[in-house]
């Protein structure tokens, strides 16, 4: 879709003479004869770039620059004028306008400035989205042969402009895939927008997704473009798909079918390109059996169907993304890791996390924070944790030492592992070990002593 622009001139001629240059370079062009005229245009049209004269009948082009920027200050504005000054130009780059100049205009200098505005307001509107989207910052982590299988279908599939369909239980990672997939497609330079469908009520998710014209509705006081437009050759993320109402679902269908609508109270049709990955932790063919999801629309969306395993169908998994967790709080705070006893990492891979890979993430924090430089045990986990750890197998290499040992060296043997491993937990503070074991300091001390581990 081609770039917009709108010329705000009284004179035709200065008007005529534009057109005809951004039209040779391939943009919309859009004319207003006055700045009331353009700022209504700038609403119901949406340009991406305005050029915006000084001497105006009524409002002048300065007042018009102003509103303009306090209303959407990522459009980018060139005044022009044939009575330029340096006080007018400052004036007008101080109230945010991206260029000024001066009549008689150039053709080499309006097809730069008009390049280089359009290009700046594309990076602000793209700063604008990652301001108000909060990304995810983990990246999809597998060893597992099932994510392994699903990273390898990601990849094939990512760089093509199929529509996916994720599924998956609530934490496995929905929305990371979705980026991945935009991450490694063609549209990656292109905004991906996100919207979550379970999260706006229906009364306003059409608006939501299409937009509105000015009175559109009671409080529509102004137009509004819609994630739809946002998205234009790049990706549309619909997480939640199917918490989407009947209603609106008919009207999604008709929209992708078509990769065209009309604003809520609009009648121009607007026209769009747009990749589309939805996601969605229900069982839709459930929802389908049960008439509250449409069927046409479920085929439609899973042009490439991709499940996302739950984490207790990849406990191999469990270690890496600990460890991957672990450091990022390590980097973020600046304290040392804490380590695990293999006690701990065995009943951590035995636990079910119903939270999948976000309660296991928040569990990392947790524990970085509670257990900083120290070594977390099976009696530092929570309890429902703790009570799924396997028994140990008389073959586990960890008693494969003590039971060569005659029993004097294996019970000094299990001391020392024992009370250097409390040691630590306790900084190397030998009254804290005392305490904490249930032993008197003194004695302590010349065990400690007599068994070669040098306290801090």
């Amino acid at each position: 879709m081609a770039a917009k622009v709108l010329i705000i001139d009284d004179e035709e001629a200065i008007r005529f003479s534009l057109r005809g240059i951004l039209e040779d370079e391939g943009y919309e062009v859009l004319e207003a004869g006055s700045a009331e005229e353009g700022l209504a245009l700038v609403d119901s049209a949406a340009p991406d770039l305005v050029f915006l004269d000084v001497w105006l009948p009524g409002m002048d082009g300065l007042a018009a620059q102003e509103t303009l920027h306090a209303a959407h200050p990522e459009l980018p504005v060139i005044i022009i004028s044939g009575h330029g000054s340096i006080e007018t130009a400052v004036t007008a780059i101080r109230q945010g306008a991206y260029d000024f100049i001066e009549k008689p205009l150039s053709l080499d200098k309006v097809v730069i400035i008009a390049a280089r505005a359009l290009e700046t307001g594309s990076l602000r509107r793209e700063n604008a989205l990652l301001k108000t989207a909060q990304p995810e910052q983990d990246q999809l982590i597998g060893q597992s042969p099932v994510m392994k299988k699903f990273l390898e279908m990601l990849h094939r599939v990512a760089p093509t402009d199929a529509w996916v369909l994720l599924t998956g239980e609530n934490g496995t990672g929905k929305e990371l895939a979705a980026r991945a997939l935009h991450a490694g497609s063609r549209r990656a330079s292109e905004p991906l927008v996100a919207v979550n469908c379970a999260a706006i009520p229906e009364e306003l998710i059409e608006s939501e997704l299409f937009g509105h014209e000015k009175g559109a509705f009671t409080s529509a006081e102004g137009a509004r473009i819609g994630r739809f437009e946002m998205a234009n050759k790049g990706t549309l993320f619909l997480d939640e798909i199917g918490d989407m109402s009947l209603r609106t679902q008919a009207k999604i269908l008709r929209i992708l079918q078509e990769q065209s609508f009309e604003r809520v109270g609009g009648t121009r049709t607007i026209r769009v390109d747009v990749r589309v990955i939805a996601a969605t932790n229900k069982n839709l063919e459930e929802a389908i059996a049960a008439g509250t999801f449409r069927e046409d629309l479920y085929y439609r969306l899973r042009v490439v169907p991709l499940h996302l395993p739950p984490l207790r169908e990849r406990t191999g998994d469990v270690r890496p993304l600990l460890m991957t967790f672990i450091g990022r709080q390590e980097r973020m705070h600046g304290f040392r890791a804490p380590e695990f006893s293999e006690e701990a990492l065995r009943a951590l891979e035995a636990y079910s996390w119903p939270g999948n890979v976000r309660e296991l993430r928040n569990f990392a924090e947790r524990m970085a924070i509670l257990y900083a430089g120290r070594t977390i045990t099976l009696a530092d986990l929570p309890p429902e944790m703790a009570a799924c750890c396997p028994p140990m197998q008389d073959g586990d290499s960890a008693d494969d030492d003590l039971l060569s040992l005659d029993f004097k060296s294996a019970r000094a043997a299990f001391e020392a592992r024992y009370l250097t491993a409390r040691l630590r937990e306790c900084g190397g503070n030998v009254t804290r070990l005392a305490e904490s074991v249930g032993l008197e300091r003194s004695y302590l001390h010349r065990k400690l002593k007599g068994l070669g581990l040098r306290t801090e």
